[in-house]
């Protein structure tokens, strides 16, 4: 299941070899809620190495999603920032309560914190993230907990909006459910649940394919990654209690060139290639995930959800 065409995967501008001054230059292009106190856009952290969880282990130990934070890389979704935002283009937040699993480095929390949302509260069970979404948050009024998104500690139907990201991902089923029932449980009736995670393709892949996808991309990113297929994303949605709103894809083209210069910036991916050629251990891990991502390209994508709560 080679990936022809190169879509997905690494582009060698960005992550590889970097043999001229062309290769660069070409590269232009818990507790409650808390309350929002200010409509001013929230302006992003400046983050340090040593504040990124997972930043006093080798590199060969680290989890995928680490190692590229700590190569500089801020957008970390399977979809990049172009799906992560036509989901919330589909969830209402202005006015409303928001909850966001696993909130990250904080790239989709600046998003929501600028959409307006009555109250927001992050959570998550690192604390390093925590330190890093908290002040984030509290600059608007709102909180950032140290919880499992599994069990929030949250009020029952106490909040209007879930949103989580690049984290059932790495569930098994159970983890899974366990999750997505702890939204429906804090959710109002109603209330929308906003997912973006990885997904399979096509609906009717062999499940030897999809096994041999899970292994070696447990192997590579150092998590027990379960990505699922459409179909069966939406059925273990509904059989949580939700209605499926809305649906949506994107490439998961995580190290490919022209999605990080959108995710990133010019001055983004040029720190990112700076750190890839000084950091031969990152950059071994880089090539490994490099080697999964070309391997099943046309099999994997990035997917997201807008799902409503039945009562």
């Amino acid at each position: 299941m080679k990936n022809q065409s190169g879509v997905y995967g690494i582009d060698p501008v960005c992550f590889g070899p970097v043999n001229d001054e062309r290769n660069l230059t070409n590269a232009t292009d818990a507790t409650k809620t808390g309350d929002i106190k200010t409509a001013n856009a929230v302006a992003a952290p400046v983050i340090a190495e040593s504040q990124l969880p997972q930043s006093d282990r080798e590199a060969e130990h680290m989890q995928g999603h680490w190692v590229l934070a700590k190569l500089g890389k801020r957008v970390l979704r399977p979809g990049g920032e172009r799906l992560t935002r036509r989901m919330l283009e589909h969830t209402p937040i202005a006015g409303k309560r928001v909850v966001e699993f696993a909130p990250g480095l904080g790239r989709t929390t600046r998003l929501i914190l600028n959409a307006g949302p009555a109250g927001y509260t992050g959570v998550d069970r690192d604390e390093q993230v925590v330190n890093i979404i908290g002040p984030l948050a509290a600059s608007v009024g709102g909180a950032c907990v140290r919880a499992d998104a599994s069990q929030t500690g949250l009020a029952d139907e106490s909040t209007d909006v879930v949103i989580g990201e690049a984290m059932l991902t790495m569930q098994s089923e159970r983890g899974k459910r366990a999750i997505i029932g702890e939204a429906h449980r804090i959710l109002k009736p109603g209330g929308l649940y906003a997912i973006h995670e990885m997904g399979l393709a096509p609906d009717d892949l062999n499940d030897s394919v999809k096994d041999s996808i899970r292994k070696d991309l447990a192997k590579a990113i150092k998590v027990n990654a379960r990505p699922l297929t459409a179909a069966e994303w939406r059925e273990l949605l509904e059989s949580e209690g939700f209605e499926v709103l809305w649906t949506g894809t994107e490439p998961m083209a995580l190290l490919k060139m022209r999605r990080n210069l959108a995710d990133e910036g010019v001055p983004g991916v040029l720190r990112i290639v700076r750190n890839v050629l000084t950091h031969p251990d990152l950059r071994a891990r880089v090539m490994q995930m490099r080697r999964v991502f070309n391997t099943y390209g046309d099999a994997l994508t990035g997917i997201a959800f807008v799902v409503r709560r039945r009562d």
